[in-house]
């Protein structure tokens, strides 16, 4: 998804720590979404995400997915896909790609995932 004029800039990684990029377009517009309803949440998102992708400090809010989710490809390779919660509905997946230090948003909602209810 490249930035067009009126975009909102996105920081770009802090040094030793992680650098943010989207898997996927739906992603990208769900991440809009969630900057827009829960601003100061997806913030704090952003920073544990880009800090700390594999060492939640919560792990009610910040934990590895499960079975069929477990697991996401992307760029060819199958890295492990984690969980971290927003808000009481909004949520985020992501990749860590520990060899590129890159963190893949698979995903960003405002609401819950239909298919893991």
């Amino acid at each position: 998804m490249s930035a067009k004029r009126g975009d909102r800039v996105a920081p770009p990684a802090r040094p030793g720590h992680w650098e943010a990029r989207f898997a996927t377009s739906d992603a990208a517009k769900g991440w809009e979404d969630l900057c827009r309803v829960a601003r100061s949440n997806t913030w704090e998102a952003w920073i544990v995400v880009t800090e700390r992708p594999t060492t939640p400090e919560n792990p009610a809010r910040q934990h590895r997915l499960k079975d069929v989710y477990g697991t996401r490809e992307i760029g060819g390779r199958v890295l492990d896909q984690w969980h971290y919660e927003v808000t009481a509905g909004g949520r985020i997946w992501y990749c860590p790609d520990e060899e590129r230090r890159v963190v893949w948003l698979t995903l960003a909602s405002a609401s819950h995932p239909k298919g893991t209810e």
